[in-house]
């Protein structure tokens, strides 16, 4: 009999860093799994909310990593390495979270990262994003294994800072019309993922799928234990599928797990700074890299042309045991200085996180499961509640480091642990 994972893992699970605070187990704590957003405290009751509406299968897509899941482990890992060194005695009355990202306003140091298959955990799932993100004053970045197109996205979210997010596959007729096409829909940047000519080893997803086809008839029937969630998808609104690049694939491999596998498989391994080098040709806007973990393809990236790079392991799913991004910052801001944009992704569940992050060097943060927590759990609604707790936790946390402005933030304010109470310098 195969060992099974839980499908609902953290609904019920005490929080493991407050064990202290317990005897015995006492007093029993649960993360808030209800229908009450403001009863929604932190982005682990948004993700209990989730595990409680959402099938096997999707939490499995939302939450899991590649084979060992190691890079996964570290990505969160790597923030609790990182304390504060806070200062008292300081005037933070007035706090702010504002900044500039790419040379517009932006209310926090936060974009929404590109995210795919967002349909099965809410039809409409990349427009409710975008409204999120409208929401909360800050990028969202639409991929293109969304379920949405640009433009549905575009007119559901007027106004969205709309950046659009770029897989190479096939020949190079199909990304030259999809850059037409963002440009037309009104897209600010572009975003090139480097890091899924291969696509990763994720093998408890796997394990919900009879092969490539289909999902198994466990995943299958477990998911119709899940009535609010069948009605308000799959009976509503279908099996969604991937309407942006549908017109590339064959007509009779346009089914949700078709294409998908089509798209893998069309995916060149040729991918490189020559392709960069074309797309930045044909793409006037700001070009962003994403998926870079390696400081000489920082280099690369400030020597190609781009407008920014964002440190990434896409969520810890494609190859395991890579360093975390955070683990990155550092040395990559030695490396680009002032020249062009550093992003972190990944893992990024807390306005701490947030907070390191930027003190480290990164000049934003993407954050991707979090809002996806919050989508899976009530909709454009609950994509904006997990952005808004980001923001306050933030906020409170600057009044307690003891700054007011995101540019006081500094490696001064860090310790790593294994340097126990020695700050970094400058």
């Amino acid at each position: 009999m195969a060992l099974s994972r839980r499908s609902h893992p953290t609904a019920y699970d005490r929080n493991r860093h407050t064990e202290l605070a317990q005897l015995d187990g006492t007093p029993s704590r649960r993360y808030y799994t209800g229908f009450d957003l403001q009863r929604a405290v932190a982005i682990a009751d948004l993700r209990a909310m989730s595990h409680r509406r959402l099938p096997r299968f999707a939490l499995e897509y939302l939450e899991g990593g590649a084979q060992d899941e190691a890079t996964l482990f570290r990505e969160r890992r790597a923030y609790a390495d990182w304390r504060f060194v806070p200062r008292t005695l300081v005037d933070v009355s007035r706090r702010t979270l504002e900044t500039n990202i790419l040379g517009r306003s932006a209310a926090m140091p936060v974009v929404v990262s590109p995210t795919g298959l967002n349909g099965i955990f809410r039809a409409h799932g990349d427009s409710m994003l975008a409204q999120a993100a409208l929401h909360a004053g800050v990028p969202f970045v639409q991929s293109t294994m969304s379920n949405d197109t640009m433009e549905q996205v575009a007119k559901a979210a007027p106004g969205v800072r709309h950046w659009w997010q770029l897989y190479v596959f096939g020949g190079d007729e199909v990304w030259q019309e999809l850059l037409r096409r963002a440009d037309q829909a009104g897209c600010e940047a572009l975003v090139l993922t480097t890091n899924t000519q291969i696509f990763g080893d994720r093998e408890w997803q796997r394990r919900n799928q009879v092969g490539k086809k289909r999902l198994s008839t466990s995943a299958a029937l477990e998911s119709i234990s899940h009535p609010r969630w069948m009605a308000q998808n799959v009976l509503s609104h279908g099996i969604p599928n991937f309407p942006n690049i549908v017109d590339f694939v064959p007509k009779n491999r346009r089914s949700f797990f078709a294409t998908s596998n089509w798209v893998r498989a069309h995916q060149p391994t040729s991918l490189s700074w020559d392709t960069v080098a074309k797309i930045r040709q044909r793409w006037k806007k700001p070009f962003i890299l994403k998926g870079i973990l390696s400081p000489d393809d920082v280099r690369r990236a400030v020597d190609s042309g781009v407008d920014g790079v964002v440190l990434s392991s896409h969520g810890g799913r494609q190859l395991d045991w890579t360093i975390s991004p955070i683990d990155l910052v550092p040395v990559a801001r030695n490396i680009v200085r002032d020249r062009i944009a550093l992003y972190a992704s990944g893992g990024v569940r807390r306005g701490t996180d947030m907070l390191k992050a930027l003190a480290l060097g990164a000049d934003a943060v993407w954050v991707g499961r979090a809002p996806l927590y919050g989508l899976g759990a009530a909709g454009a609604a609950g994509a904006a509640r997990a952005l808004e707790i980001l923001k306050s936790e933030a906020l409170d946390a600057m009044g307690l480091l003891g700054v007011s402005r995101i540019d006081e933030l500094g490696p001064h304010l860090l310790t790593h642990l294994g340097h126990a109470g020695q700050t970094m310098t400058p």
